[in-house]
């Protein structure tokens, strides 16, 4: 588009600038009713990535986007009123065009310079190789269909820290990183001063605040894009090819309910991995819009409160901030008291940390949400009980149509009555398009959620980075040891979202202990098997080096056989299942993983005493194209389950853990250590660490035959299991 030219609202679907490679339409673009913005969007399927003037729509009659002699670009709504310009200048010739990238550029030709871009002002979405910036800032939509500034902010922070921060109607508060979170222990550092984040275009987003995540499809190139969504989350979008629909590869927060304002005050966020996100108004409140959470409920009753009040229980229901004060080790009775002495209390929270029981009375009922994670009570200030229903989430605003609040008035002689009639038309249509969006969005709602769930799910990973203080608030200092190993020791934990963990501290002084948390994260944190140890994250700060697991309730397979807790069935349900886990490893995941020391002690048992192979500080990862020159450094394994392969020095493959695999099972069987101090009966002479596999082939060297085989069997077996077997 060159100087002097411009793109007509009334020739939309002509008037457009194409990208070279055909991925990206930008024009005008359609917003409501006779509303039209200036936007940048995917050919295919459209979707809007870019706004000019996502806040100001302009009419769908006379308005225009006009490149002047001077190299200014302004959009002109109805042909009389300037709603946008770039405010560039240059005396010498310009051009607008649309890049590959999705970038908008107004160049000067000579010399090549460019005068202003898309990318320096994004709206809500972010393109590959585009930049946020310390002068730019990503804001939500208002609801999927209507594109004006919403109350969600992804921003640089005056700390230097990437935040997102919900800039309500009457309150502002940052939700993530979580706002109890020092810096270093949200994992960001405050230490830079580009303030710069970028997604590359094989799926990983960078901050230099030391924020890093990678899609879970890192590492094919693919039509991207980084958007934060209506709903206060920043989620990634990936496809193909524009023929097909965008799925979701990551997504900030885990926890929706935890988004702030999501519900707007005096109401409840619940989340259920099915049906979603949902609303409530809490007990004694009603809904102040009927059509948009976001501005929460209000209470039936009269304020203050009247002569008496009465506290209404709601069990795992938290309200994050807005506390009169932090008030340790009291009662319910002082906690119900304190509240009752602010005239403006709403409530209070009774939770019990650090043990003790803490009362938080409250002067405003924002951020709620119900989760079973939640260790505590809220108490709510009520005249009387009531019971209020529950309203389905959507974004945050209805879906509205648009309507332009501009009165357009031409000089003509019968302007004023061809606007009439075209208002008045405009006007039915109106009620017709509302008709349809209500039965829209009332067909879309009973439709099965599948898709997005689905969608949702490719997103959902538990693994995070914890700090040295919160593992060791979760582990009493330390002080509840349940396992002890060459790398370091286990400890019994309780995480802050009341999940129980076995929590791995190992060696601080120990090079080698090094290595082998290395070789863990890099290891576990990829798998997903249900006969292997669940991995929910790490601590890596100065000396400190500690690995998060899910808890086995009834401890290693070393422990239950010392015990004689296993009977026939249970053991040969063991032996399948860490057979099954071992056989991922070597042949389903994507690289080739020898777990290096097989054992009991490795091998833990939960609830339902279903295996759970453990403890890959010993793991090797290899190319699975070149297993055939595996190279180790050192002999791994412990003594007595480790193959002949690293005595003699022999090429080291999956043999080497079916072998100790085998041990592991004679061991089931027999109840006899891996190295037995045995007595010869020739001689006398004791024999000292004799390999279990050798008087097991012995037993039956010296007397088998078909007829003694049953005896020697049971001969071999373990006394005390019981049951059939053969």
């Amino acid at each position: 588009m060159n100087q002097g030219s411009s793109l007509s609202v009334e020739n939309s679907e002509k008037d457009v600038l194409v990208s070279s490679n055909g991925i990206f339409t930008a024009g005008f673009y359609p917003v409501g009713n006779n509303a039209y913005s200036f936007a940048i969007w995917f050919t295919q399927n459209p979707t809007v990535v870019w706004m000019a003037n996502r806040d100001n729509p302009v009419n769908g009659k006379y308005s225009k986007l006009s490149l002047l002699t001077t190299a200014n670009l302004v959009l002109t709504d109805a042909g009389k009123y300037n709603i946008w310009s770039t405010d560039t200048a240059s005396t010498s010739s310009v051009h607008l065009k649309l890049l590959s990238s999705g970038n908008l550029i107004l160049q000067q030709l000579e010399p090549s310079l460019v005068l202003w871009q898309s990318f320096d002002f994004p709206t809500d979405t972010l393109l590959p190789q585009q930049q946020l910036t310390r002068h730019s800032t990503l804001v939500s939509p208002r609801s999927n269909t209507n594109y004006s500034s919403s109350y969600y902010h992804l921003f640089f922070d005056n700390d230097n820290v990437l935040r997102l921060l919900y800039d309500g109607p009457e309150i502002s508060s940052i939700y993530w990183p979580d706002p109890w979170l020092v810096s270093w222990n949200a994992g960001r550092s405050t230490y830079n001063t580009s303030r710069i984040a970028v997604l590359d275009t094989l799926g990983q987003f960078v901050s230099s605040d030391n924020f890093t995540v990678m899609a879970t499809d890192y590492g094919t190139v693919l039509q991207r894009r980084l958007k934060v969504d209506c709903d206060g989350n920043i989620r990634v979008y990936g496809r193909r090819n524009g023929g097909e629909e965008w799925y979701v590869s990551w997504q900030s927060n885990l926890t929706p309910c935890r988004i702030h304002g999501i519900c707007g005050a005096n109401s409840m966020c619940t989340y259920d991995p099915n049906s979603g996100r949902s609303c409530s108004c809490l007990s004694g409140y009603k809904m102040k819009d009927d059509t948009d959470w976001s501005l929460g409920c209000v209470p039936k009753f009269n304020l203050p409160y009247d002569n008496v009040s009465d506290f209404l229980s709601q069990e795992h229901l938290e309200f994050y901030g807005y506390d009169f004060g932090f008030y340790p080790n009291y009662t319910f009775d002082q906690c119900k008291a304190l509240c009752m002495h602010f005239s403006d209390c709403k409530g209070f929270q009774h939770s019990f940390g650090d043990g003790v029981f803490n009362c938080f009375p409250k002067f405003q009922l924002l951020n709620g949400y119900r989760s079973p994670s939640f260790v505590g009570t809220t108490y709510l200030r009520v005249p009387q009980m009531r019971k209020d229903s529950i309203g389905k989430y959507s974004c945050p605003a209805n879906n509205e149509t648009l309507q332009l609040k501009r009165t357009y008035v031409k000089e003509e002689e019968n302007g004023s009555v061809k606007f009439m009639m075209w208002f008045s038309t405009g006007l039915g249509g109106l009620e017709v398009l509302c008709i349809f969006l209500v039965w829209f969005l009332w067909f879309s709602n009973t439709q099965e959620p599948g898709a997005d769930v689905h969608s949702y799910a490719l997103a959902t990973n538990g693994f995070r980075r914890f700090t040295y203080s919160e593992l060791k608030l979760a582990t009493k200092g330390f002080s509840e040891e349940i396992g002890k190993g060459a790398g370091g020791v286990v400890y019994k934990g309780i995480l802050s979202d009341s999940r129980v963990a076995a929590i791995k501290r190992l060696k601080e002084t120990n090079q080698y202990g090094e290595r082998e948390f290395l070789a863990e994260v890099r290891s576990i944190e990829r798998l997903n098997h249900m006969n292997l140890i669940g991995m929910w994250g790490y601590c890596a700060e100065g000396k400190h080096r500690l690995l998060v697991f899910e808890y086995a309730e009834h401890g290693s397979l070393a422990q239950n056989i010392q015990s004689n807790q296993l009977d026939w069935t249970k053991m040969y349900n063991i032996a399948i299942g860490t057979a099954r886990g071992l056989a991922y490893l070597h042949e389903e995941c994507l690289e080739w993983i020898l777990h290096c020391d097989v054992k009991p002690q490795n091998i833990l048992l939960d609830s339902n005493f279903e295996p759970k192979v453990a403890d890959f500080g010993l793991s090797k990862l290899l190319s699975r194209s070149d297993i055939k020159h595996s190279n180790f450094s050192m002999i791994r394994g412990t003594r007595g389950y480790m193959a002949p392969e690293w005595v003699f020095n022999l090429p080291i493959t999956a043999k080497v853990d079916v072998y100790s695999y085998g041990i592991v099972v004679l061991k089931m069987l027999t109840g006899k250590s891996a190295t037995m101090d045995v007595m010869d009966d020739d001689n006398g002479v004791e024999l000292q660490h004799r390999r279990l596999v050798t008087w097991v082939r012995d037993k039956f060297n010296k007397g088998y035959s078909s007829s003694l085989s049953i005896s020697l069997v049971e001969e071999i077996m373990d006394p005390a299991i019981e049951g059939d077997y053969t």
